[in-house]
């Protein structure tokens, strides 16, 4: 079986600059891990240090039972698909997807066996004498990853392969991304910036922050239980309401209404209440806890309208920042101007202000 495991990692450019900052993390055989995060929170670095372009500071890089973090790239039986596609444009695509083995000195036979078996799984039979200059976007992605996959690596790394496409093809590629490595055993590496790649492709999730892990998870989980702020604040779209409430006791005021906090031994000073748009619900007649507001923009987004209500009550609703709530609902649900909305408990989250952390699940 093939693993690919860092442990306690850390790159160092200047005491100003840390990308990466002791991160410990395996990806199993089978595996498909994105690291996720915003600009600059250190994903494409640690992508370097797994292929072997920059060395760590400190730590270890382990695959399978090798420890690589002091071998060249060319020594750790790697694959890289880049953002850029990076094929030669002079050569066809035969030539672009068997260049990596005819630099190891396979055999001729062996090539045109391996090249054969990958441009017919990636739908690139009538494409191979062509150059990149003739080929879309999308197929030349598909060619970057056909030189990848003739290389039977231990492990494969993907740098944002789909930001180059449009939205229509991403989506595509996606698709076929998913099914074409869903049938390989090794794992997979991948970065992006987009939520909704991380969500589809992965089994695992690394979500990154200034060069922290800030939490890793299957994605399911990561939606449903984000450890902290941040991780809530990133994952998902529309993104999650996140409102600072005053406690009195053991409930939070929003607006009129009192909602219960979850058991805690200590509160918080500064309490943050969570709730994903698609979970508030309108109010129907009888329903006990509910928010009162004002409806004051409403975004058309094809199946649903995403509602923007200010808070009626709330001790800013006349300054020039009121509380505002936002309600994901069906386009064909009817809604007035002045709504009753329902937050379930089951789906509030809850955070400290100062930390960021979970609150409630047995924290205190």
């Amino acid at each position: 079986m093939t693993r690919l495991e860092l442990q306690n990692l850390n790159k160092v450019y200047s005491p100003q600059s840390i990308p990466v900052k002791n991160l410990s993390l395996s990806v199993e055989e089978g595996e498909f891990l994105t690291l996720l995060g915003p600009s600059g929170c250190g994903k494409s670095t640690i992508l370097r240090l797994i292929a072997g372009l920059e060395s760590p500071t400190a730590g270890q890089i382990r695959i399978g039972d090798r420890e690589v973090s002091k071998l060249r790239a060319g020594d750790r039986n790697i694959a890289m698909v880049f953002q850029s596609y990076a094929l030669y444009p002079h050569m066809t695509v035969y030539e672009n997807i068997a260049s990596g083995l005819k630099l190891r000195k396979m055999p001729a036979r062996e090539i045109q066996q391996r090249v054969t078996e990958v441009s017919w799984v990636l739908g690139l039979e009538e494409f191979l004498q062509r150059k990149p200059g003739q080929l879309s976007g999308g197929q030349r992605q598909r060619v970057a990853v056909g030189r990848a996959l003739v290389r039977r690596p231990d492990v494969f790394l993907l740098d944002e392969p789909l930001s180059n496409l449009d939205a229509l093809l991403r989506e595509r590629v996606r698709a076929e991304l998913k099914q074409l490595f869903e049938s390989q055993r090794s794992p997979v590496v991948y970065v992006t910036h987009d939520q909704t790649e991380a969500m589809t492709l992965s089994t695992k999730v690394a979500v990154l922050s200034n060069g922290f892990l800030q939490q890793l998870d299957s994605p399911q989980q990561i939606y449903n239980y984000p450890i902290n702020q941040f991780v809530a604040s990133f994952v998902g779209s529309p993104q999650m309401n996140l409102i600072p409430v005053v406690c009195q006791g053991q409930y939070a005021l929003l607006g009129t209404s009192k909602i219960p906090l979850p058991a805690m031994t200590m509160i918080p000073p500064q309490v943050i209440l969570g709730i994903r748009p698609e979970q508030v619900r309108l109010a129907s007649e009888g329903q006990p806890t509910t928010v009162q507001g004002q409806v004051f923009l409403v975004e058309n987004l094809g199946m649903h309208n995403l509602l923007s209500v200010r808070v009626a009550g709330s001790p800013g609703e006349t300054s020039a920042a009121p509380i505002m709530l936002r309600a994901l609902l069906p386009a064909d649900q009817p809604w007035r101007e002045s709504v009753s909305l329902v937050l379930p408990p089951e789906a509030i989250h809850w955070f400290d202000g100062q930390t960021g952390g979970r609150l409630g699940d047995g924290s205190s």
